[in-house]
């Protein structure tokens, strides 16, 4: 894959990551703030402060996920975003990240 191809899907999997918080914020499923600045975005829950950052890193061609959970790093199989270490998906951790964190 090449640079522009990597970067175009990362910019539409951040986006993708970030319609998800909103709309959930909107539904009242999670109190959250998204902010974005070029390649990272970053999702605060409101209530107590933690967040879940989502980058890309280009010259690996990954997106990076830091969380309470931990941090991941997810490759693009042509399909999905799937972690490098256990094949889960980039969105599933969001939700499941985000459904612990809220709680907290």
């Amino acid at each position: 894959m090449t640079e522009s191809e990597f970067l175009s899907l990362a910019d539409t999997c951040l986006q993708q990551a970030q319609d998800m918080f909103e709309q959930a914020f909107e539904s009242d499923v999670w109190d959250v703030d998204c902010k974005r600045s070029g390649n990272v975005l970053e999702i605060e829950f409101v209530e107590n402060g933690s967040k879940i950052i989502v980058n890309s890193q280009a010259p690996m061609q990954e997106m990076w996920v830091a969380a309470r959970a931990g941090g991941f790093h997810y490759k693009y199989n042509g399909e999905h975003w799937l972690n490098t270490r256990d094949n889960s998906e980039l969105f599933a951790t969001l939700r499941s990240s985000a459904e612990a964190q809220n709680g907290l």
